[in-house]
């Protein structure tokens, strides 16, 4: 078992660990993808980040937390990596979402 401080820094490894996976391993895996299957996206991330900030008194807009997570503007990111949804990729999102 580990003490509260080593489980912290354990946990922010992970999450560095996502986050640098999800950027240079697999970049063009796209959010609805990653929705339809996991139920969250870079962007759910984005939210948590800011909300996590949020209780640790540190303010973040949206669009700071998103370049935590996407390591650039994500307007950036989204100019190069993110495609048109297809049909079915939305026809699968939505019956997610109707199944939650």
């Amino acid at each position: 078992m580990t003490d509260s401080t080593s489980s912290t820094e354990i946990e922010a490894a992970v999450f560095r660990r996502l986050r640098n996976h999800l950027l240079q391993r697999e970049p063009d895996v796209q959010n609805i993808e990653l929705m339809i299957l996991a139920g969250f996206c870079r962007n759910c991330l984005a939210d948590w980040y800011r909300e996590a900030a949020a209780e640790q008194g540190v303010a973040l807009n949206r669009e700071q937390a998103r370049e935590v997570i996407y390591g650039e503007p994500f307007a950036d990111w989204k100019a190069r990596h993110q495609r048109e949804a297809t049909p079915e990729q939305i026809a699968a999102f939505q019956a997610r979402k109707n199944a939650d």
